[in-house]
């Protein structure tokens, strides 16, 4: 009961978290438009990538709320995508008018770009969360980095057939893995992590409903959106006292 009335409280009590829009650069020369929410210089990061035809925008009701979990949060435009809550993905719009690829995994580079942004502000370690497939990327990004303490997964796959197997990539995992799917996606996402240690794993997948997509389960108005927010804090408690 206490932990309810704790969620209902954090997730109708948001503090005002300061917010600004910044640019730095991939490797291949874009330059990468992300939020920055910076809770206290000295908290860990966590750095948010939205699904396809998304941006940045994704994340404008979900970061403010993970900062008042003891983080700082970083929302980047990937350049595979397009608009969200009328904030459009600038990353996007500057690959193509450099004629660059902006598929799914050309966004790969984007996410190291990243991950190096915020190694240079941050000694912390960094926690990544993406959102269909990013994440399924940042699964792949994050295992064996040492720079990055944990992995959060909103409805995963194989998005990259043929090019790239996703499971793979996954062998001897080492990283502490939330996922969350919907109830239509559970047994695929169940075959994605069959050879990942199970301790590592924290698998949400709702009991009152299908789910919904991607990190968009969060958003206020999904009707699911609190039981994933207790699963995913409860994650978070986890990963703060190992």
């Amino acid at each position: 009961m206490r932990v309810l009335l704790f969620l209902i409280c954090f997730l109708i009590s948001v503090k005002v978290t300061a917010q600004h829009s910044i640019t730095f650069p991939s490797a291949d020369n874009i330059l990468i438009t992300a939020d920055q929410y910076l809770n206290d210089k000295d908290l860990p990061y966590i750095i948010l990538f939205h699904q396809a035809n998304s941006s940045r925008g994704e994340f404008h009701e979900i970061a403010p709320k993970l900062t008042r979990l003891g983080y700082n949060c970083l929302a980047v435009d990937l350049r595979s995508g397009k608009e969200i809550n009328y904030i459009q993905n600038e990353t996007a719009t500057r690959a193509a008018e450099q004629r660059l690829p902006t598929g799914y995994l050309d966004a790969e580079k984007d996410i190291i770009a990243s991950i190096e942004y915020i190694k240079e502000i941050s000694p912390k370690k960094i926690i990544l969360l993406g959102s269909s497939y990013s994440a399924s990327l940042v699964m792949k990004v994050g295992n064996h980095n040492p720079d990055v303490e944990a992995v959060v997964a909103f409805s995963p796959g194989e998005y990259f057939q043929p090019k790239l197997i996703l499971k793979s990539f996954l062998n001897e995992y080492d990283k502490p893995l939330f996922i969350a799917s919907t109830v239509n996606e559970k047994p695929f996402v169940y075959d994605l992590i069959a050879e990942i240690p199970e301790e590592l794993v924290n698998f949400f997948v709702p009991e009152t409903g299908e789910g919904t997509h991607g990190a968009k389960a969060l958003w206020e108005k999904q009707p699911q959106n609190e039981e994933v927010w207790l699963s995913l804090m409860l994650f978070f408690k986890k990963i703060a006292q190992e």
